[in-house]
């Protein structure tokens, strides 16, 4: 089969599994380089060179930093802060959850930031009268443009900083994002702010976790379980409380227990037992006294350090109703969070300065995060999203086929017939809204690393810089707005906001209109043709 057909059907196959969403990305991606070794258009080393690409290193490396930073609490107090003294206005409350969530982001993973402060949005959110739909959306969206503020900020970051440099181009620096990012986060905020009250539902979320926020959490134990717990008591940067099941089959069927005895294997405390009856007998120091012999779906509190508790709800024997890691993760500044601040400041100015390369000032950061017990190894293990990391490593050899083979120049022709060598800002708002419309049904990495060796065959075709494609390639892939499955984020935020599928292209189109302007206007004027 001749390389460029074999190249199209293996992308067109890759395309259409993303989409359908019924084989696992990971699947798909490990297919991809295995498919281009079989078809001969890669040798083994070149289809599988993805994994050891230092740009994938430096996105593995990265999202250890973010789990550090928000296991140690250090994303929790940033934004309890800052939120809890916005005041109640719903307009001021969306400008700050928005500016937080964007600032956030620049510096850790989207991902980790919208995670670390989802429960502290809803609460607020709560506490202030208005309806957690109205300020979730926002929440996510702003994140999106914020990530375009540094280049740690999302995973295509780096990805189109190396690519411009293998097209002949330079790396775009650590800040230099922030050129389009920080107009871009400015104008998001502008348009959720006005428009997000009028657009956006008002509904409530099928299930919302109160546990996510301490005190709600205390409050509930103490009305079920009849007994006076104190969240400030409870909850600190090295203990906390949990609630489990006894799962059926449990080997503690049969075990009397009663409060203030400690577990038989993991030390920890039990405050208080309930059962699940209309009129159950429960046992707490404020309550019944005695003990209570335990039966399969019994609940019991019991209180340990984090590390102990997260160890014991991994047991068969027991159902974890709270999680403790969302649970410590509102706990503010916890243990090891200066070490990691100070972990991330040094990173950034490796990162900023150019002392090293990206890989290894962020293998160097998350190899402290470790050294420095920040974070266990099982924890960083954990941390690391590898479905991203698998995604990007098995499509950059797709990338780099596109090139060789010459499909991208074959796609470059098609676009130049239609838009005319003598308009470089029509051919990019060709590839710009290519780019949006795959990326709300696909990974917006795996979505740039097929659009970008059209673009770089269009620049080398008009002899124009590679630079303002690949950035405005970097805008229209932030620009993930009209679908829930576009990011991560977007489905984060749904079941907590109570949304559907179709409420998020209301909001999402003008700014995804805001985003295509951006990058097909503005970003020439900052990096010329």
């Amino acid at each position: 089969m001749d390389p460029v057909i074999a190249t199209f059907v293996i992308l067109g196959l890759a395309v259409i599994a993303f989409v359908s969403g019924k084989i696992p990305m990971a699947v798909v991606a490990v297919a991809v380089p295995l498919g281009l070794w079989a078809t001969a258009i890669l040798t083994l080393p070149e289809a599988f060179s993805g994994f050891g690409d230092p740009t994938v290193l430096f996105i593995a490396s990265l999202f250890i930093v973010s789990e550090g930073l928000d296991a140690t609490g250090v994303t929790a107090w940033v934004g309890q802060q800052v939120i809890t003294r916005g005041g109640a206005g719903k307009r001021r409350l969306l400008v700050i959850v928005g500016a937080m969530s964007a600032i956030l982001t620049g510096f850790i993973s989207i991902n980790g930031a919208v995670a670390a402060l989802l429960p502290v949005v809803v609460v607020v959110a709560v506490r202030a009268g208005i309806v957690p739909s109205k300020m979730l959306i926002p929440l996510a969206f702003t994140a999106s443009a914020g990530s375009l503020l540094t280049l740690t900020g999302t995973p295509v970051n780096p990805v189109v900083s190396q690519l411009a440099v293998s097209a002949g181009g330079r790396a775009f620096g650590f800040f230099e994002f922030a050129l389009a990012g920080v107009p871009l986060v400015a104008l998001t905020i502008a348009v959720v702010a006005v428009l997000g009250p009028r657009l956006l539902p008002e509904r409530s979320p099928d299930h919302f976790d109160a546990a996510a926020d301490p005190s709600a959490a205390a409050q509930g134990w103490r009305e079920t379980y009849d007994v006076d717990l104190s969240t400030k008591t409870l909850f600190n940067p090295t203990d906390g409380v949990v609630e489990v099941l006894v799962a059926p089959r449990s080997s503690l069927i049969g075990r009397r227990v009663w409060p203030g005895m400690t577990t038989r294997d993991d030390n920890l405390v039990i405050l208080a037992a309930r059962r699940g009856a209309a009129e159950p007998p429960h046992v707490s120091r404020a309550g019944t006294a005695g003990g209570l012999t335990l039966q399969a779906g019994d609940a019991v509190l019991v209180q340990g350090t984090w590390a102990e508790l997260e160890r014991y709800i991994r047991s068969p024997d027991i159902i974890a109703v709270t999680s403790p890691q969302a649970l410590r993760r509102t706990v503010p500044l916890g243990r090891g969070a200066r070490r990691a601040l100070v972990i991330l400041a040094l990173m950034v100015v490796l990162l900023a300065t150019g002392a090293v390369p990206p890989a290894v000032a962020g293998l160097l950061a998350a190899g402290a995060m470790i050294v420095t017990r920040v974070m266990s190894m099982p924890q960083a293990y954990r941390a690391i999203s590898w479905t991203t990391v698998i995604l990007i490593a098995g499509m950059v050899p797709l990338s780099s086929a596109f090139v060789s083979t010459g499909a991208a120049d074959v796609v470059a022709e098609v676009v130049l017939g239609i838009t005319g060598s003598a308009a470089p800002h029509l051919a990019l708002l060709v590839l710009c809204v290519v780019t949006v419309v795959l990326g709300q049904f696909i990974s917006n990495v795996a979505t740039v690393l097929i659009v970008a060796p059209i673009a770089v065959s269009i620049a080398g075709t008009l002899g124009l810089s590679v630079q303002p494609f690949m950035m405005a390639l970097t805008v229209a892939g932030a620009a993930s707005f009209l679908t829930p499955i576009a990011t991560p984020v977007n489905v984060m935020v749904m079941q907590p906001g109570g949304y559907r599928f179709g409420d998020y292209w209301r909001l999402g189109v003008p700014l995804t209109v805001v985003f295509l302007a951006v990058a097909v206007l503005y970003v020439p004027l900052i990096w010329p043709f």
